[in-house]
Parts: C-alpha cells; structure tokens; sequence
C-alpha cells in the first residue's frame, strides 16, 4: 500500500502581535472603586480599547484607597492601566446629550450605579439602543437590578458577607474572618470580563442580535464560587463553617509550620498522593492504615492524620521539608508574601511582574496578562490616565471644535 504524507497536526504560531484577541472592541467604563473598572481592566489587557468616563473633578473613590502617596493614587493608577481617560457629567442637559454621541460607536457600557440611577438621569438602556442598538451594557451591583435588596449600597466585604464565602473563613468557635484584599469585588470583575466576552461571541455568531443588558449582582458572583454548598446542605444536613486552614472535604490539607517558623500548604487530595506524602515522612506504612486508605476514611480520622503531618513538618526546616516534598511529587508550598513572588525564579521566567510606564513615576510593577495567547505579545499597557486625559482625542474625533470643547471646560461639563 502506497503511504501517504498526512499534513502536520500542529498549526504554524503565527509572529507575536501587538494586537490582542479584543482587539476592535470598545469599552466606555464609567464606573467606579473596583469591581467592574476590574472587568474593563481585564478587557484591556486583551486588546479592547477602553475609555475611562470620570466626572470633571477626578473623584473617584478609588484615587484615596490605599495604597497612595501623598501626590498619587497607585491603586487607581495599576487598576486601570491601559485606559484612556475622559471627563464628562451626564447629569447635566449637556453632558447627557454629548454623552449619547459618544456611546454611538462603543460596543460596551459598563456602570456600577445604584439601580436605576442612569434611568434617573434619562439614560435607561432603552433610550440608550436608541442610539446604538448594539450596545452591550454591562451593570454591575452589589445585589441586582431587581429584588428587595436592590437599592442597598454594596462593597467588597458585604459581598464576601452575605454570600456566605465569610462564614468559611477563620478558625472554628472563632469570629469569621475576610481577608485584607477586596476579594468580592475582583471576584465580581473577573465574572464581568467573562459577561462581556461571552456578549461579544454571541454577536460574533449573531451579528443581527440587538444589545445585551448584563445583570451582574457581585454578591451572586461570589455565592456561584460556594458551588457544592447548597447540594450539602440539603442531602446531607450539613452547613459547612470554618475550620481553619484544614479543608474538611479532603485530608492532610492545611497549613504546617516548619522548624525555623516559616509556613508550608501542603495537599493530598487523592490516594496516589497520600502515598507520596507517606513515602516522603518516611512512614510508607500509613498509607496501607485502615484509618487513612480512603479520602473518606482521613476526614473522618481527619485530627489524628493532621497531628502526624504537623509533627513532621515541625520537624523539618522550610529547606528540608521543600527538598522531601518536591523529590516525592507531592503538590505544596510555602505561603508567599509579596516579595515572595517577587523573588520567586519561576514568577521571574514567566516575568509575572511587568513594569506598566507611568508619566509621573516611570513605571509601576503590576501582575501580568492573564491568560497568555500564542500570536499575543503586548506591550506593558501604560497607568489608569488622569481625568479627561485624553478628552482633545476622543471628543476631537466626534467632530467637536477646540472652541467648543474650551465652553464645556468652562461650564465644567467635561
């Protein structure tokens, strides 16, 4: 039989390019603090072209959370980097007229008012299709645009609250804990990044559709995280509280403290790596105790195999654990800080920290573009701009004068 030559399976990588995946797509975020600036953030890093839409006074709450300086908002500056900044106030007849100009050639909106605020100002989402009847609008809130909770203000803490994520967190018999970092709220932006990418390929494959109004509660977002929570509640009684670092879904996992006071995660989530985790202590013979055979049988016996693994991480400096563990193959780490990551050579080969330029201090460090895409090489995008940064460019290309432009600057419209 004559053979024949099939073509390679692997497609060429096309040459890095600075466009991204999102590219040709224009995001108008008017928001405010973080979640759904997050989801515009997240859009820009992957091509889209984002305006920043911000009141003539620059008030944002996000330029005076920490950190900052004395002279500059660093929050502000890294979370919306690669956006270009506007100043604009829909409130009044002008800014609201001017605005409907501009939202014609964007693809989406995204605002996180109290509901119905911009229907108060006379741009509710029909008067808005009006004027572009493709517009995505992406609303993002703490509970929903409907619901007897839908007017309370929200913030990152109430999010992670009311959700039920707070209940898990700190030690059992103690005061629940949130962590120091807005989790509700970047949670909330990632799920409003996915709302816009998943809106723009239903227009991809649907071109006739008209636009999308997004829903996003963040208290939803974080409760849709809790995903085997309600099933144990109601087949099995339970309502899962906190315990701790220890996972009480699977055993040995916790945090462990070595010999010279550093701290260790260490996972072993199925049979073959509860044998790694045995092999390495140098007790082979606990893998085969009918205690600890299945995960089933070491949450039930889940005190006495974390009091085993404990003693022996106490027992091992932070070198020794780490040279055991990684000859056994067995899934840990230690519990980095900052300048953990910084510093690690792994973070430093996928340079996981980029250096966004920034026109006030040179540049700024700042995790990296998240996923990475073959064919995608970007540059650093640049620092969240300043308020109406670039209002010469983006109402110079609606057609408006200079002559113009100086009167709203004067009556504080822009």
């Amino acid at each position: 039989m004559q053979s024949v030559e099939h073509p390679t399976a692997i497609a060429q990588t096309p040459p890095p390019a600075a466009q991204g995946p999102l590219a040709g797509i224009r995001i108008l975020d008017m928001a405010t603090v973080i979640a759904a600036p997050f989801s515009a953030s997240l859009c820009a890093d992957l091509g889209a072209e984002v305006v920043k839409l911000e009141l003539p006074e620059g008030n944002d709450p996000l330029r005076s959370l920490s950190p900052t300086t004395p002279e500059h908002a660093l929050f502000w500056k890294v979370s919306n980097r690669g956006k270009k900044g506007v100043s604009l106030d829909v409130r009044k007849p002008e800014g609201r007229a001017l605005f409907l100009r501009l939202i014609e050639s964007f693809d989406v909106l995204v605002e996180n008012f109290r509901t119905g605020t911009l229907d108060k100002w006379g741009l509710d989402a029909a008067t808005l299709w009006s004027v572009n009847p493709k517009l995505i609008i992406l609303r993002v809130t703490g509970f929903g645009q409907t619901g007897p909770y839908a007017q309370r203000p929200g913030f990152a803490r109430i999010f992670e609250a009311m959700s039920g994520f707070a209940h898990l967190t700190g030690e059992s018999g103690r005061s629940p804990q949130h962590m120091n970092y807005p989790l509700g709220d970047v949670i909330a932006g990632l799920f409003g990044a996915f709302s816009i990418a998943t809106a723009i390929a239903e227009r991809h494959r649907h071109p006739e559709a008209p636009g999308r109004e997004i829903d996003l509660a963040a208290t939803e977002a974080m409760f849709r995280l809790l995903e085997a929570l309600p099933v144990e509640h109601e087949l099995l009684g339970q309502a899962r509280s906190r315990s701790g670092s220890r996972a009480t879904y699977t055993a040995p996992s916790n945090m462990y403290r070595t010999a010279d006071d550093q701290w260790v995660t260490l996972v072993g989530s199925s049979e073959p790596i509860f044998k790694r985790i045995c092999q390495a202590m140098g007790q082979p013979a606990l893998a085969d105790d009918p205690r600890f055979a299945t995960t089933p049988d070491r949450v039930r016996n889940i005190d006495e195999i974390d009091s085993i693994v404990a003693a022996w991480c106490a027992s091992r400096t932070l070198a020794e654990l780490s040279e055991a563990l990684t000859r056994g193959g067995v899934p840990y780490s230690k519990v980095y800080a900052v300048d953990d990551v910084i510093a690690d050579p792994h973070f430093i080969a996928r340079e996981a920290i980029i250096r966004l330029p920034d026109p006030d201090l040179g540049s700024l460090p700042a995790p990296m573009i998240v996923p990475r895409f073959s064919g995608f090489k970007p540059a650093a995008p640049r620092t969240g701009p300043a308020a109406g940064e670039h209002n010469a460019e983006i109402y110079g290309a609606l057609g408006l004068p200079a002559d113009e432009l100086d009167k709203l600057r004067r009556d504080r419209v822009i």
